[in-house]
């Protein structure tokens, strides 16, 4: 039983990669919850799978199926990837390995001690290792992990299936 046509998969990659972003930057602009460097780097493959899914929603409605499943197998590729980092980022958070040597450092860029300490006094340090905000236990970056997880599975199968 299909519980999805495989023409549909083009769009629900793009629309579900760009309710996940937008999702993120609420969360930032409107919510007050600073980005860590992880967060930063699980937005950009979404911006990848929104322009993927896109070229693949128009090439369905061109009717040429197997670029367009090249394109949903591409966004699959770039959830997978987000999701892979989300999951890092998430095992982060739960203290169950260290983040990268970015997480909650700023690199020196002053010319002189005072201007670099100037700098560093007023960056907000926003630690990767921290959960700014979590719904039934699960973290942000938990929740990418999952959710782009299930939408790179969806892009696989109706990307295999558009080639077919």
């Amino acid at each position: 039983m299909k519980l999805l046509s495989p023409r549909v998969a083009p769009a629900l990659l793009a629309h579900g990669s760009a309710a996940l972003l937008l999702g993120a930057l609420a969360f930032q602009h409107w919510g007050g919850l600073q980005p860590c460097v992880l967060c930063l780097w699980q937005r950009w493959p979404h911006v990848v799978a929104i322009a993927a899914g896109l070229v693949g929603m128009f090439l369905i409605r061109q009717g040429r199926r197997a670029p367009a499943g090249w394109a949903a197998l591409a966004a699959a590729l770039a959830l997978a990837v987000t999701a892979g980092i989300g999951a890092y980022h998430a095992g982060v958070e739960l203290h169950w390995w260290e983040g990268t040597a970015s997480c909650g450092a700023t690199g020196p860029t002053g010319t002189s001690a005072a201007a670099l300490r100037d700098r560093l006094l007023a960056a907000p340090v926003v630690r990767c290792d921290e959960i700014a905000w979590s719904l039934i236990g699960i973290s942000m970056a938990g929740w990418n992990f999952l959710v782009s997880g299930a939408l790179a599975l969806v892009g696989l199968r109706g990307g295999a299936e558009l080639i077919r």
